[in-house]
């Protein structure tokens, strides 16, 4: 039985690529991710605690319910934790 001629294969070249446009993955997070994470951080812990050692005294704080006080510190470190999500 006859035996058949294998097939010849190209050899790969790759298409030609121009300096300068070259893609560069960014791995990690943006610069001021971890500053505004810890700054949330700190003043959602800083307004609870101004609230409760002298929130009698401070006009803002005097205005607004107690309930709404500790809601405003909780939503500045929730806002961090959500930041923190995004870290790498």
């Amino acid at each position: 039985m006859p035996e058949s001629k294998g097939r010849k294969r190209d050899v790969y070249t790759p298409p030609p690529t121009q300096k300068g446009e070259r893609k560069v993955a960014r791995i990690g997070s943006p610069s001021w991710l971890a500053p505004t994470m810890v700054a949330m951080f700190v003043i959602g812990l800083a307004w609870i605690v101004v609230f409760y050692v002298a929130g009698s005294s401070i006009p803002i704080m005097r205005d607004l319910n107690n309930l709404i006080n500790v809601a405003i510190g909780f939503a500045f470190i929730m806002v961090g934790f959500f930041l923190a999500t995004k870290w790498k």
